[in-house]
């Protein structure tokens, strides 16, 4: 593996995990949405899947996103008879999206992302450096 290579491999990770965070964006920013009406959903929590994949041509494997798929878990529900969106029994769904779970895949995703920015500077300054002893 060449230096070269290094820099490819941070990139994938850098653009898998910006976007987890676009995901986890959008998944805050929509935690307190509700159905229009009672007998719809709301918002659904999103999730990214990620996977090694062996880029053939490079010999070398990434970190890709092979899905974005929905959380399975139930919605919050509250008791709000005078919401529009209230079912017979005065309840409301509310997304299955928490806050703290979401700041936890946010912070993840920013290491993840930090990591491989380091990756990639340390791996620029070795070319560098490479390229000053041959002069």
């Amino acid at each position: 593996m060449s230096l070269g290579d290094t820099l490819l491999i941070s990139a994938a990770g850098m653009r898998a995990q910006g976007d987890r965070l676009r995901v986890v964006a959008e998944n805050i920013a929509n935690a307190n949405s509700t159905a229009n009406t009672a007998d719809g959903d709301p918002y659904r929590r999103k999730i990214v899947m990620f996977k090694s994949v062996l880029d053939k041509e490079m010999g070398v494997e990434q970190v890709k996103v092979v899905k974005r798929g929905y959380d399975s878990s139930p919605f919050n529900l509250k008791y709000d008879p005078s919401h529009p969106a209230s079912n017979a029994e005065g309840y409301v769904k509310y997304p299955n999206v928490s806050s703290i779970v979401e700041m936890m895949d946010m912070r993840e995703a920013r290491r993840g992302y930090e990591a491989n920015l380091n990756v990639i500077e340390v791996s620029k300054a070795l070319l560098n450096q490479t390229l000053a002893l041959l002069r």
